[in-house]
């Protein structure tokens, strides 16, 4: 697709997302074909934004490591002697080698004392620091200390690792602060993953994050699986915020009433041991996110889901999702049968998803593909464009003051 086309594109999304969400439609079928709008959203959203790579848990010992490849980067998280958390590239500054081979392309983990190129034999230190390069003497103006590995800039918001390429994004204090108080009883820093799943994914990475922030979906695509306790139609939108989309997934009337009946009588719930400090209403609903462009994560009354996502193209991605836990459910004396059941149930509704966004996919190259209407219940949907809009454009959605998070938001 030659620039004009992708000028072209771009104003036809623009256009998409600036009308109000009663008018809403799909974006046009080459937001998610294009290769030359990929690699302008890679510019414009995913490298001038916060990226979520790694869940310190993933490296919670000095010398742990984990291995992954983002935007074409071969990067290692590790954890230094001092406790600090890095983004290093895997790249040795000498000649260039990746120092540590990936699995099918996704994450690795391991545990070193240094990190060692094979090539040379020359060993870095947890942050970076070229700890020994043999036979470097005669090299005319060497120094040790003008030769670490490149690091990308990062920082930890609740535990989890995000990077920034281009180094122009806010501090995440500024972008997911706001959420700080109302997540505070998960303690996502102190939850360990107990479930993680590989994807492969023939689709476009907005197929993705548009399917799991509207739930609408739950009375086609999981209409046995979810819908029965946690309806579409009654799920809604927390107001726009120019850093994430908000959703509440409320349970039924019917499934409320057997979770207050157990706790009368007592008995733990189905799942993992509940959230402690957890609020009444947040027992009874799932609280969904996005963390734009693509840090999605849901909040349950006992776990945390994650999806890890790492675009690969205007068709292709790879994705893990991950079930966190407490560490007190993990020693608790039914964990062991709780996670195998879980698992499956997890399982299910996951291919469902992934069963969708491909034929999505496939739909979006058909000549008949259109701009369909969106419904109210696609919201996210929505908001996800105007973000996608906005920072194509160089800028952001308009702030709007949130209230509190005690009831349904109408959009206008």
């Amino acid at each position: 697709m030659v620039f004009d086309e992708i000028s072209a594109l771009c104003v036809r999304v623009a256009e998409t997302a600036s009308v109000p969400l009663a008018r809403a439609r799909s974006l046009p079928a080459g937001a998610y074909l294009s290769a030359g709008f990929y690699e302008l959203e890679e510019q414009k959203l995913f490298r001038a934004g916060w990226l979520c790579v790694a869940h310190v848990s993933e490296v919670s010992q000095t010398g742990d490591c984990l291995a992954l490849d983002m935007l074409g980067e071969p990067l290692v998280v590790t954890r230094d002697a001092a406790g600090n958390v890095h983004v290093l590239s895997r790249v040795c500054p000498h000649r260039n080698l990746d120092m540590i081979a990936l699995e099918n392309g996704f994450p690795r983990r391991l545990h070193a004392a240094h990190l060692v190129c094979a090539y040379h034999s020359w060993s870095f230190e947890m942050d970076g620091k070229l700890r020994s390069c043999p036979h470097m003497q005669q090299a005319e103006g060497f120094a040790k200390q003008d030769w670490p590995l490149g690091e990308v800039r990062s920082e930890i918001w609740n535990g989890f690792v995000f990077v920034n390429f281009d180094g122009t994004a806010p501090p995440l204090v500024e972008v997911y602060g706001d959420l700080d108080e109302l997540l505070a009883p998960w303690r996502f820093e102190e939850m360990q993953i107990v479930i993680s799943m590989d994807w492969d994914c023939a689709f476009n990475w907005k197929v993705m994050v548009e399917n799991w922030m509207e739930s609408y979906h739950h009375i086609g695509a999981h209409r046995t699986t979810l819908n029965p306790i946690m309806p579409g139609q009654n799920t809604w939108t927390e107001p726009e915020h120019p850093f994430y989309v908000h959703a509440h997934l409320p349970f039924t009337a019917k499934f409320c009433a057997e979770i207050d009946a157990a706790k009368v009588r007592g008995d733990q719930p189905a799942g993992f041991m509940l959230i402690d400090g957890i609020t009444s209403t947040q027992t009874k609903e799932w609280g969904l996110f996005v963390g734009h462009p693509f840090f999605m994560f849901l909040t349950m009354p006992d776990r945390l889901l994650w999806y890890r996502l790492f675009p690969l193209g205007a068709e292709h991605c790879r994705l893990q999702t991950m079930t966190l836990v407490t560490r007190e459910a993990m020693v608790s004396p039914n964990f062991a049968a709780t996670l195998e059941a879980e698992k499956e149930l997890l399982r299910n509704f996951h291919v469902e998803d992934m069963e969708v966004n491909r034929a999505v996919q496939a739909g979006l190259k058909s000549s008949f593909a259109r701009q369909g209407p969106l419904s109210h219940l696609e919201e996210p949907v929505w908001l996800i464009q105007r973000h996608l809009a906005a920072r194509l454009n160089g800028g952001w959605p308009q702030r709007v003051v949130r209230g509190p998070y005690y009831g349904p938001h109408t959009a206008s």
